[in-house]
């Protein structure tokens, strides 16, 4: 049995290395008849199509940021590649192996590299000085990964505002936030957009965005299987609500129940829709996020950026307490003070829906935590914001150029002509 199960292995890897390479071949054939240009910005990709979540959001705002300075998105998987390319991302070079990633880096003046996640290839790139390594995640949110200790292998990181810096203070030892954080508030939110796949009504429009169901413990937020199936049958019977349901794109890849829950929403609104033509309920799984943060009247989330992507919007929401204890709630900031919904409180959701919209308290309180994540949220202001960050690094970057090269006396330089006549 052992010998057919490792031929049946064996098997499965070389499928996934001829497609792997099938893959290869296809980005390089695509890239061939792109032009190669100069850049000063790069945006580090080492993953695959499955994370493209992580550089969708960033999309928008490095096409403004391109209009200053020229960006180039690294990328180091194949699938990720044909994504970015198939896109609209900002130019793409692949660089699958540490050789073709230090012959584009010797022909570059990159001078910034930012990072939208904590993918262990990052150290690749790391290896290289002389230029700013920026970690600007793919999020805001209180998760545990957003004060994780790996913030200091980068030279800066990108914040959006005073609830990060709290955060990363509050958790890392020797760790300068003064110095190593940036704030750019959130420019992705100056870029919502995207065209409704409805007509509005009379309807209360409810967003129900879950996690996936996490990889340990301490990250079982996910709550499709805990409240998702009892708060949207609850709304989909009422006919006075419309749910958008947008679950995270790898929600059930480890738990088969999870995923046998996710189906089921499914297979509730499909019913709800065919039983009235005019509910109009959204199953989302496209690449833009945006309208359905401005569009829904309440939004109902899991810990997760997205609860930080719609408090970045200001409408009520509401979070879902996890049923595991184990999870790791940090209730040092917003989630100290927002409108939790337990699994118990699922059944009700319609009550809770018609309160948190009518609770004034509540909408006050939005608004205090709303200018502590992400500051000034005036549309423009976070997009001007990220691009002084840029700006600043631009700046320092120069500064650290002029004294290394001042550092040089000229008799070092005439020694230095010297020894390469006598090398020729």
């Amino acid at each position: 049995m052992s010998g057919v199960s490792d031929v049946k292995k064996a098997y499965r890897l070389l499928r996934k290395a001829l497609r792997s390479r099938k893959a290869v071949q296809r980005v390089r054939r695509r890239l061939q008849a792109h032009p190669e240009n100069h850049y000063k910005v790069a945006v580090y990709f080492a993953d695959g199509a499955v994370n493209m979540y992580q550089m969708r959001q960033w999309y928008r705002p490095l096409a403004e940021l391109q209009k200053l300075w020229p960006v180039v998105v690294l990328a180091r998987n194949a699938g990720g590649a044909e994504k970015l390319l198939d896109e609209d991302a900002p130019p793409v070079a692949f660089v699958p192996t540490v050789r073709d990633l230090e012959r584009f880096i010797a022909k570059q003046d990159i001078r910034i590299v930012l990072y939208v996640n904590q993918n262990t290839r990052n150290f690749q790139m790391f290896r290289y000085g002389r230029r700013w390594h920026v970690f600007i995640n793919h999020g805001e949110s209180d998760k545990m990964y957003m004060t994780t200790n790996q913030y200091k292998a980068y030279d800066y990181a990108f914040v959006a505002g005073q609830a990060a810096r709290d955060r990363l203070s509050r958790t890392l030892w020797d760790y300068d936030v003064d110095t190593r954080t940036l704030e750019i508030g959130r420019p992705q939110a100056d870029h919502y957009s995207g065209s409704l796949p409805y007509t509005p009504d009379d309807r209360t429009v409810v967003l129900y965005a879950p996690t996936w169901e996490g990889d340990r413990p301490s990250a079982h937020y996910g709550s499709i299987a805990t409240h998702g199936e009892a708060l949207v049958a609850g709304l989909l019977a009422t006919g006075r609500h419309r749910v958008i349901y947008r679950p995270h794109p790898r929600s059930g890849v480890l738990d088969p129940e999870y995923g046998a829950a996710h189906r089921r929403v499914l297979a509730a609104i499909a019913e709800a829709n065919a039983a009235d033509a005019a509910a109009h309920h959204v199953h989302d799984d496209g690449p833009e996020l945006g309208w359905q943060l401005v569009a829904a009247d309440v939004a109902i989330v899991d810990i997760s950026a997205m609860v930080y992507d719609r408090l970045a919007a200001g409408k009520p929401l509401m979070i879902t307490r996890p049923v595991d204890e184990r999870a790791s709630i940090d209730v040092g900031g917003y989630l100290s003070d927002c409108e939790w919904l337990t699994a118990e409180g699922a059944a009700g959701i319609v009550a809770e829906v018609d309160r948190v919209r009518a609770d004034e308290d509540a909408v006050a309180r939005l608004r205090i935590w709303v200018q502590h994540y992400f500051g000034d949220t005036t549309p423009g202001v976070a997009t001007a914001k990220f691009h002084a960050a840029v700006e600043h690094l631009m700046g320092l970057w120069d500064d650290w150029r002029d004294r290394e090269i001042g550092a040089i006396s000229p008799d070092e330089d005439d020694d230095d002509e010297e020894d390469k006549e006598d090398e020729l």
